[in-house]
């Protein structure tokens, strides 16, 4: 990466529609979360953290978000966090994010999804250099039974920004079918809908995601690649996929970046956002999220810029808001540098 290319692309206006706040955390505030409770043996610096934070799989990764989460008692501790991604989100020049949240993962803590949203609202208002808005995670390991009770609970906050609905977890155990009157419920609600599919299971799970449960955006999708016929379905409905290649590689989803198939998506004329997924977990940013794109798979400034107008494109925002915001990015000095 030139330096050259570099500055453009921290000063460039940007978008992110897959961040997870609880894997958002900045490194120095986990930290601090892990020193206000005793801190953990073998752990005794921020470096120790962050090789802490490394995966052999999947699995892996799953085991470590929920031993992070461990960390997270209060809904003081949820404002803290929500301030301290939003402020790394402005100080990456990301205007506008949607952004995970995974209630049920904190029911054991006495933390219900209600006060969660009110707690979050808190910490984001914080920081109004960043616009975010919140997607209730259901938590497909909990099953559809707990997402409906989820889904009513979050019904009554709203009103704390809480613009969609969707599923993460362990896609590989548990298939997206079952969700299915959930995600009905959720329209029903006025309620936008995503799903991690394709992401640690096969293509089937990006069908079950476009055809059962009728979602507005994939989380991930890289298996598509391999089905012709789930290419074929994405392309031709244009369903936003929701790429975050760096944490494919973390996760062991892929072997190593140059086997991203994100290059092959554009080509095939999928309709494509780039986004960080957890970037307090796996040491990244949309800089560097947009550094590989441009120096593993070849793309220039202005399919960079598309990426990040796709992103615009497939917010659930209104169609005037997007307008608007679009026209707000491309005014930008930095936009045709």
């Amino acid at each position: 990466m030139t330096d050259d290319l570099g500055a453009w692309l921290q000063a460039l206006p940007k978008v992110e529609l897959h961040l997870h706040l609880e894997g958002a955390i900045p490194l120095p505030a986990l930290w601090r979360l892990i020193e206000k409770y005793g801190g953990e043996p073998g752990l005794h610096s921020q470096a120790d953290l962050r090789q802490r934070l490394t995966y052999k799989d999947f699995p892996d990764f799953i085991a470590a978000w929920i031993w992070k989460n461990g960390f997270i008692r209060s809904y003081e501790d949820f404002t803290f966090i929500a301030e301290a991604m939003a402020r790394d989100l402005a100080q990456q020049n990301i205007r506008y994010a949607e952004v995970f949240f995974s209630p049920t993962r904190f029911l054991d803590q006495g933390l219900q999804p209600q006060g969660l949203a009110h707690a979050i609202r808190k910490g984001l208002d914080r920081v109004p250099e960043t616009e975010v808005w919140l997607i209730a995670d259901l938590v497909r390991d909990h099953g559809p039974q707990q997402a409906r009770g989820t889904l009513a609970e979050v019904r009554e906050v709203l009103h704390c920004g809480i613009i969609g609905i969707g599923i993460g977890g362990s896609e590989h155990l548990y298939p997206p079918e079952p969700f299915a009157p959930v995600y009905e419920a959720a329209r029903r609600l006025g309620l936008h809908t995503s799903a991690h599919a394709g992401e640690a299971a096969g293509p089937e799970s990006i069908r079950g995601a476009v055809e059962a449960l009728a979602v507005d955006r994939i989380g991930h999708g890289i298996a598509a690649r391999q089905d012709a016929s789930v290419m074929d379905l994405l392309a031709e409905r244009q369903i936003p996929l929701e790429l975050c290649p760096l944490s494919n590689v973390a996760t062991g989803s892929i072997a190593a970046i140059g086997e991203h198939p994100v290059r092959e998506f554009w080509q095939a004329g999928l309709m494509l956002t780039v986004n960080t997924d957890d970037p307090g977990m796996f040491h990244n940013s949309m800089v560097g999220e947009f550094t590989v794109l441009h120096d593993v798979f070849g793309f220039d400034r202005d399919e960079i810029r598309r990426l990040i107008l796709n992103g615009v494109d497939a917010s659930w925002q209104p169609a005037d808001r997007k307008i608007a915001l679009r026209q707000a990015f491309q005014d930008d000095p930095a936009w045709q540098a």
